[in-house]
């Protein structure tokens, strides 16, 4: 039997402590999950270094879609700079054009300035029009890994497509099927994928807010947060 590997994404010091005990073998770090992920704050970023399993950081300085102008480059290639000072093992970045292709020239630059860390392309592939296109550009410029759902809301939906990239991957470049996945579905992808990685949130209803923040704007009362309980329960269904 083939162990697949379980990454997690957290965005606080309460979930990264959350999937390290539930036993998650990596970690995608970020802030503003809610929005997709956003680069983690600095003392996140320090604080996940002390972690005893990989973790790489997203890079992401803005929400909304991957397009991004120099000024925004310029600024991910100095969130790179703190990432790989803290002594993190790795990035997770993306790069779009109008109209959902890679956007190679930015992607060129960051991978570039992110030269001795490991590199995960994230779901920007997502938008692509060509997806045999997308996973050529992406083994050439040297990523590890592609994170996807195959172009669908969640993997399970997208699951012909990740097959596809799979495929046309060929052992060049690995992908990493993510969104969605619960212990629950996770059965359905092992079935239908020669997966080697999951990428999961595993996230549960969160504590209840405080009422007045919630009042005032700065709670949400709907939140959610990492489970260590739901992290394990899926590292279980990984070693079925």
């Amino acid at each position: 039997m083939t162990d697949i590997l379980l990454e997690i994404c957290v965005d606080s010091a309460e979930g990264l402590a959350a999937a390290i005990v539930g036993g998650a073998d990596r970690i995608e770090l970020c802030s503003a999950l809610e929005l997709g992920g956003l680069t983690p704050s600095p003392g996140l970023i320090r604080q996940a270094a002390l972690a005893p399993i990989p973790v790489y950081a997203m890079v992401r300085p803005r929400p909304g879609d991957f397009i991004f102008g120099q000024a925004d480059v310029d600024v991910m290639r100095a969130e790179i700079d703190i990432i790989r000072e803290a002594g993190l093992a790795g990035v997770v970045l993306g790069a779009s054009r109008p109209g959902g292709a890679l956007d190679e020239t930015a992607l060129r630059e960051l991978i570039t300035h992110a030269a001795g860390l490991g590199t995960t392309l994230h779901r920007a592939i997502d938008l692509v029009p060509d997806f045999d296109l997308a996973v050529d550009l992406a083994a050439d410029l040297g990523f590890e890994r592609i994170l996807t759902s195959g172009g669908a809301r969640h993997a399970v939906e997208g699951m012909d497509t990740i097959a596809a990239m799979i495929e046309r991957a060929a052992g060049r470049i690995s992908i990493m099927a993510g969104s969605g996945v619960r212990p629950t579905n996770v059965g359905a992808l092992l079935d239908r994928l020669p997966l080697t990685q999951v990428h999961a949130s595993c996230s549960g209803p969160a504590r209840a807010a405080d009422a007045a923040a919630v009042r005032l704007g700065f709670a949400d009362p709907t939140g959610r947060e990492t489970s260590a309980e739901i992290v394990a329960e899926l590292k279980r269904a990984l070693r079925r």
